[in-house]
């Protein structure tokens, strides 16, 4: 069984960061993408072995309402950002696509992770736009992570994974993944993100990671958590 363990984010210094663990999701990516040349020095200046995960840009995900739009740099107008989320299959949403591409590229980033918010509800509508997202943009190496929220059932979720060859995402002290070839563990605290793991906590994590298995922590006490969890991994 192979653990990976790591955090959403860098909460140290990189090159502090790059001496302890082997991976990290990179959350920059989810509020505003980094130039392509920020990217590649990430890329040169981590250890060969080093390996990036990454969350899709919000603008693929979620519609402008979302509170995490204060954080865009972006200046567009009202009715293009519109356009934007629930992986709707308008030009703009295209768009933030190949950004979000071109930076797992430059940073050799084999998963990618589409979190979506609580209002991402199993409509028709929001199963057809994300049905038609994943069957048509260019994967290549890539792996999809498909984290949703909110009321969508673990049939409708097993069932769109399998389909659409999507890797369920999970906090796995909230639900249980339901499809996919390596389980990815996202932890964001049991009681929210100040929360701070027990060791019995780590315990029981460690029986639930299967085959191969990313956890990455996206608590307050995410450093101290996930070194912890490393020396049981």
């Amino acid at each position: 069984m192979n653990i990976r363990v790591g955090c959403c984010g860098f909460p140290k210094a990189r090159s502090e960061y790059y001496k302890v663990f082997r991976v990290v999701e990179v959350q920059q990516t989810f509020y505003q993408p980094p130039s392509l040349k920020t990217a590649e020095r990430w890329r040169e200046e981590a250890p060969p072995d080093f390996e990036f995960t990454l969350k899709a840009w919000q603008l693929i995900t979620h519609e402008p309402k979302s509170p995490t739009y204060r954080r865009l740099k972006l200046r567009w107008p009202a009715d293009k950002l519109a356009r934007c989320g629930s992986f709707k299959a308008t030009d703009e949403v295209a768009w933030a696509w190949e950004q979000t591409r071109e930076i797992a590229a430059a940073l050799h980033a084999e998963y990618l992770v589409f979190q979506c918010p609580p209002s991402f509800h199993p409509s028709a509508e929001n199963k057809r736009n994300l049905s038609t997202f994943f069957r048509e943009v260019e994967r290549k190496s890539l792996r999809f992570v498909w984290e949703p929220r909110g009321t969508w059932t673990p049939g409708e979720i097993r069932d769109l994974c399998r389909d659409l060859d999507l890797i369920h995402g999970v906090d796995p002290f909230k639900t249980d993944p339901q499809w996919g070839p390596v389980r990815y563990f996202r932890l964001h605290g049991i009681t929210g993100y100040r929360y701070r793991f027990s060791g019995k906590d780590l315990e029981v994590l460690q029986k639930k990671c299967r085959r191969m298995t990313y956890c990455l922590f996206n608590n307050s006490e995410m450093w101290a958590d996930a070194l912890a969890f490393q020396g049981r991994a």
